[in-house]
């Protein structure tokens, strides 16, 4: 069955050869149906895992479709080139290629079909290179901003902003939430504002900045609904006990539902939280003392008021 469809694949490659060709009566290539042959191969070769052929295939493909200024469909080509490479385990190289086809769907007026493609090419690489990862968000976020989409801007600056948490890349991951959090202000979707406000003030203390973690929440005073909201009252518990060194108050607040049940990145922040100075453990009562006689202190203390004054 392989060997069937290597050689249906090299039949189209040659055939897509004899297109390309010019003579005395054929003064121009024809780009159109060379790129429909290549295309074929690609096919042919991909049934057959054969995942080099199929990749050198898709990019003669978009080569032809450059040629005949079908940009859309060249960038396709591409996109599929890179896919190939994805089946070789060649990421690095995949989203190269993914990123060459989003700049010309965008070239090409087609800017939901480029965000698409970066957002692949960002969850390709994401567990090999988490910054590359980042920047495709940001740059499928930017793509969906321009577009006035904000709920999918929105969504993908949460993912580069998890990544910048994981890789402790707090500086970036607090600009990140921050634009996060003006968008869903924009959107007027209100409580998931509270949520960005907790993921700063976590994100901030961590940066050991005490002042912006404080400032984040003055100015969330102005999102309707946030003052009185069990966010609001978590947070200033929080904040309490990190300015008192209170470590047993911050671990409270911490391991509450309110934060454990965020995304995993920003709980695993507050389960993390530790206080400056290692803190302060709160002191267990102090149980009475026993004198040598056995008679508590207390007790003792009781005997000497009652006889004071003399015995009369």
């Amino acid at each position: 069955m392989a060997a069937q469809k290597i050689n249906e694949g090299l039949e189209h490659m040659a055939k897509a050869e004899k297109y390309l060709k010019t003579g005395f009566l054929k003064w121009k290539p024809d780009y159109d149906s060379a790129a429909s042959e290549y295309g074929k191969a690609a096919v042919a070769f991909k049934n057959a895992k054969q995942f080099e052929q199929a990749k050198d295939a898709c990019l003669r493909e978009a080569v032809a479709h450059e040629n005949n200024r079908a940009l859309f469909h060249a960038a396709k080509a591409y996109e599929q080139a890179g896919m190939m490479l994805k089946e070789m385990q060649k990421l690095p190289e995949a989203v190269q290629l993914i990123e060459k086809a989003s700049m010309m769907y965008l070239e090409n007026g087609t800017p939901d079909t480029a965000a698409m493609a970066l957002e692949r090419a960002g969850k390709l690489i994401e567990n090999v290179n988490p910054e590359k990862a980042v920047q495709l968000y940001q740059q499928t976020a930017n793509v969906f901003e321009n577009e006035e989409r904000l709920r999918q801007a929105v969504e993908l600056l949460g993912k580069a902003s998890r990544l910048l948490v994981r890789g402790r890349r707090f500086d970036e991951a607090a600009l990140s939430i921050q634009k996060e959090k003006n968008i869903y202000k924009e959107i007027e979707n209100y409580p998931t504002c509270y949520k960005k406000t907790i993921a700063q003030v976590l994100v901030h203390l961590h940066r050991n900045d005490y002042v912006a973690a404080e400032r984040c929440v003055r100015e969330s005073y102005s999102i309707p609904g946030f003052n009185g909201s069990e966010d609001c009252a978590a947070l200033e518990q929080l904040l309490e006990g990190y300015d008192q060194q209170d470590q047993d108050q911050v671990s409270e607040v911490c391991n509450s539902p309110l934060f454990k049940y965020m995304d995993n990145d920003y709980a695993k922040l507050g389960l993390s939280l530790v206080v400056p100075g290692g803190g302060i453990k709160k002191k267990s009562p102090a149980t009475p003392q026993a004198k040598p006689d056995g008679v508590t202190t207390a007790a003792a203390d009781e005997e000497e008021d009652e006889y004071s004054g003399g015995l009369c």
